[in-house]
């Protein structure tokens, strides 16, 4: 099923934890040359009870991300995020959250594990959409994200059921795809529509 027009969610938006990971990690860095753990997957730091917030250029809010805790692993240079809650300040707004985040070394490649939910607020009187999944991978660089897990989308009471999804942003259409079903929930005409269109 291709959805087309705006897309379900930003994936730009992911590129907001490793923006802010990658300054958290500079902000708290300690050289330590002594340090014989980067061989080991240990963290070598760990932040708690954090947020970032990123504006642009006129000072207006773009981006919020509230999580419980994020590590630091010097091995493999990667990053994992704890309860991370992100907010991108679109319009409408949408709200991101999982279970835990990971990050490649690069911040190119991304993770977002357990309890997937990814809810675009509704505009003009419709009700939000929401993506609930458990794991969704996203290259923000692409514009792209996509997940081989089953996938629920609803829309008031509208749901759809796909086995897996792929959303490209800068095509602005995404994809549910393997075996897919649901309902599409269709507004009833107002009575006045009704009565107009009695013969």
């Amino acid at each position: 099923m291709r959805h087309h027009g705006a897309a379900l969610f930003p994936i730009a938006v992911m590129a907001l934890l490793a923006a802010g990971t990658f300054w958290l990690e500079r902000a708290t860095q300690v050289e330590d040359e002594g340090r014989d753990g980067n061989h080991r997957h240990d963290p070598d730091y760990i932040v708690d009870n954090f947020n970032v917030r990123r504006f642009d250029v006129t000072g207006k809010l773009q981006h919020f991300l509230v999580a419980k805790k994020m590590l630091h692993y010097p091995d493999d240079d990667s990053t994992e995020v704890m309860a991370p809650q992100l907010t991108y300040y679109r319009i409408p707004p949408v709200h991101i959250s999982s279970k835990t985040a990971w990050l490649d070394k690069d911040g190119k490649h991304i993770r977002l594990d357990d309890d997937v939910h990814v809810v675009r607020d509704g505009l003009d009187g419709n009700p939000p959409t929401e993506i609930t999944t458990s794991v969704l991978y996203a290259i923000p660089d692409d514009d792209f994200a996509h997940t081989d897990a089953p996938v629920v989308i609803t829309q008031g009471q509208t749901v759809m059921h796909g086995t897996g999804m792929e959303s490209n942003n800068k095509s602005q259409i995404s994809i549910l795809y393997g075996r897919t079903s649901g309902t599409i929930y269709q507004k009833q005409a107002n009575k006045a529509d009704g009565a107009h269109g009695k013969k």
